[in-house]
């Protein structure tokens, strides 16, 4: 057993994801202590009785500082080879991701470079990403393909996540995202790209799956709904195939244009629709009143110099559940750090620290279908924590471009951020 305390406050949340206006519940425990066993947390409560109770915990002190759970990122581009620095330069001077794209770089770029790529430079390229992510509060991660295309380097790309994953400490929650963009040997032919993926690498993908994972439940499937990528008819057909397969469903929606995405990931029971930048009053209304999350990414808008973000307040008002993620791509936001993605939350989705922090915990867990084991520090869930050098939660908005965790615990194991 291992009690954490002298903190200045145990930041619990709630057991389960917060909607609309009961998004910022944090359910402060003040000098609290966390009693943590076999990699569970066992109980939340007042240090000198939760020692009196037990007296054979070991103590770990966390110097008077806030402790909270452990950040999800539900929505990240973690495994591709190279970088685009050349497109950020590109950029400020003056041409558009779309244009960038119809040029052959962007996405394409990246598709070259990842395919070239072997499954062993991968794995030496992602896992500083992944550890930088677990140094900044990561702790469970969601991570997509996408960057091959072909159906041998999508199935690369999901081999390293589950290396990474059985490597650890990071857990990395994966998904399929071969309707990322139409690859160069379907140039002009979407619909023959949609039915490749719908006929052959959906169901190819799902035997190698259970061949490799074992007894892990199916990973995700994503789709690009864009203007110039996936409309909405080739959308609803990828991700019904997939579905019909037994494959859980998320969607990147409305990042610049508004073609209905949302609303279609409403209707087919999607996990989450995510960006969510040019959502219409009428998607926003249907999110409220639906389980799927609405994840918006503010580092991409601000990674592209754009004004536009996610109507989060709007979305808040219909009642829907919010969450964040980083968007780490090499694109258009190589950035590990959901601390900053609070920050940038704060000043342009005009979410106040506490929205944000839940926003990137309990809410960020339920878009992974995760809110039962992860996401707050509740009797019961995974020991996932943080430790901050701070003793104010409000300092990872407030703050940015510096790291305020101390110490990471994941599964109960306690990593401190000197040591990793």
């Amino acid at each position: 057993m291992l009690l954490i305390h002298n903190t200045s406050f145990v930041y619990q949340l709630t057991p389960t994801a917060q909607r609309g206006s009961a998004l910022g519940a944090l359910n402060p425990v003040p000098d609290g202590a966390v009693l943590l066993d076999g990699g569970l947390i066992l109980a939340v409560g007042a240090p000198a009785e939760l020692l009196l109770q037990h007296p054979e915990a070991d103590l770990l002190d966390a110097g008077g500082n806030a402790v909270l759970p452990g950040f999800v990122d539900p929505h990240t581009h973690l495994v591709w080879a190279g970088d685009r620095a050349n497109e950020f330069e590109m950029r400020l001077q003056g041409m558009s991701y779309m244009e960038i794209m119809a040029a052959g770089g962007g996405i394409a770029a990246t598709l070259k470079a990842t395919r070239a790529a072997s499954l062993e430079q991968l794995l030496e390229e992602t896992r500083p990403r992944a550890r930088a992510a677990f140094q900044h509060g990561t702790t469970t991660l969601e991570a997509k393909t996408g960057y091959g295309l072909d159906l041998e380097t999508e199935v690369k790309q999901m081999d390293v996540l589950l290396r990474l994953d059985e490597e650890g400490p990071l857990q990395i929650i994966p998904t399929y995202l071969g309707a990322h963009a139409v690859p160069p040997e379907f140039s002009g032919d979407t619909a023959g790209y949609v039915r490749f993926l719908t006929l052959q690498a959906l169901p190819e993908l799902k035997n190698w799956w259970q061949a490799r994972a074992l007894e892990r439940p199916l990973p995700f499937v994503d789709v690009f709904c864009e203007e110039g990528v996936f409309d909405l008819g080739q959308t609803r057909e990828i991700l019904s195939a997939a579905a019909e397969l037994g494959f859980p469903l998320k969607l990147h929606a409305d990042e610049f244009a508004n073609l209905g995405g949302a609303s279609l990931a409403v209707e087919l029971g999607a996990l989450s629709a995510d960006h969510l930048v040019k959502t219409s009053a009428e998607d926003i209304r249907r999110l409220g009143g639906s389980q799927t999350v609405a994840v918006s990414l503010p580092g991409t808008p601000f990674g592209l110099a754009q004004s536009a973000y996610t109507p989060a307040r709007e979305i808040i008002a219909e009642d829907g559940i919010l969450a964040l993620a980083t968007d780490l791509n090499p694109g258009t936001s190589w950035n590990e750090s959901m601390q900053f993605i609070q920050a940038l939350a704060c000043r342009y989705l005009r979410l106040t620290p506490a929205e944000a922090l839940a926003a990137a915990t309990i809410n960020a867990a339920a878009a992974l279908g995760l809110a039962d084991r992860v996401g707050s520090l509740s009797p019961g869930k995974q020991a996932d924590l943080l430790i901050l050098n701070v003793p104010d939660y409000r300092s990872l908005s407030y703050r940015y471009g510096t790291n305020l965790v101390s110490t990471v615990i994941k599964k109960g194991v306690v990593y401190r951020l000197s040591d990793l």
